[in-house]
């Protein structure tokens, strides 16, 4: 073979190849694989505490918190459970609870009992700490006394057994559309003892037999003269074990209070509803919790 023409042919198949390795790399469909990219773990969320407690305080042994309970729990707060009647302490400050509730109950906030003194000196203990509190009946009854308001019973012995008409006051109409909530127009009772409004308290609500129905002190303390908790449950049991408070001067028959029930409570439901989370807000200068 010639030497010159092998040559030759040695070149052509170079350019040959050359153009072969230039077509692939300018053709479309060639690619290079992308780097692998090294995926750094996120940084782990920081969890929101869970809600505190609600301290709530009953006077039976067999009470329940009703309704309110129900809705409180269902905002996530567990339920903290004390019955200072029974020997359970309350706590010395409020900086681990959420707010507290204080129920009614058979006794009066003028009995001597120990307990009773003992729980009407702690609501001081909301006060001093700006903490929700919710006094309901009995639990209103000793804010009053906290704040130096006399409880007394009606003068011609008349009760509130059953519905009731409700009034708010200018101060509560105003509160309650700042608060956005809106009073019922009739409400559940069971009592034989009113309040005044005390010093330092405003008048939220009003009735006909026993004036004063709800009241506000500072920013965060209410109390109701009212049972918003009661449920058809509640209310047959205290009307049958209670029978006799249905015969006072004043008090309904047994039969109105299911009848008033299925009337009345849709109203009192929406108010308790938008009332319970006015109240368990923090306020806006309230120290962010630390995780």
């Amino acid at each position: 073979m010639d030497i010159f023409a092998s040559r030759a042919g040695d070149r052509a198949e170079a350019v040959q190849i050359e153009r072969a390795h230039t077509d692939a790399m300018n053709d479309q469909s060639f690619r290079f694989r992308a780097a692998r990219r090294v995926r750094r773990p996120a940084a782990p969320k920081r969890r929101a505490p869970p809600p505190k407690p609600v301290l709530i305080v009953l006077h039976q042994e067999h009470s329940t918190p009703g309704r309110v309970g129900r809705l409180i729990a269902a905002r996530g707060h567990a339920l903290d459970i004390r019955k200072p009647r029974y020997g359970d302490p309350l706590p010395a400050t409020m900086r681990d609870h959420a707010g507290a509730v204080i129920f009614g109950g058979p006794m009066s906030a003028n009995d001597p009992d120990d307990f009773v003194k003992a729980e009407i000196d702690w609501i001081n203990v909301c006060l001093r700490e700006e903490a929700p509190y919710l006094g309901i009946c009995l639990g209103a009854q000793m804010l009053t006394r906290t704040l130096g308001g006399t409880v007394y019973p009606h003068a011609q012995g008349r009760a509130e057994i059953g519905y009731y008409g409700l009034v708010p006051t200018e101060a509560g109409a105003t509160h309650a559309a700042e608060a956005g909530f809106a009073w019922p127009a009739t409400v559940y009772q069971w009592h034989r003892e009113g309040f005044d409004c005390p010093a330092g308290a405003e008048c939220l609500a009003t009735g006909a037999d026993f004036p004063v129905q709800a009241i506000r002190s500072g920013p965060r303390a209410y109390g109701v003269q009212f049972h918003p908790e009661v449920t058809p449950a509640m209310m047959c049991r205290w009307s049958v074990r209670g029978y006799e408070r249905t015969l006072m001067p004043g008090a309904q028959p047994r039969h109105q209070h299911l009848e008033g029930w299925y009337q009345h409570d849709p109203a009192i439901r929406a108010w308790l509803d938008a009332f319970l989370d006015h109240w368990l807000a923090a306020p806006a200068d309230a120290e962010p919790a630390s995780a």
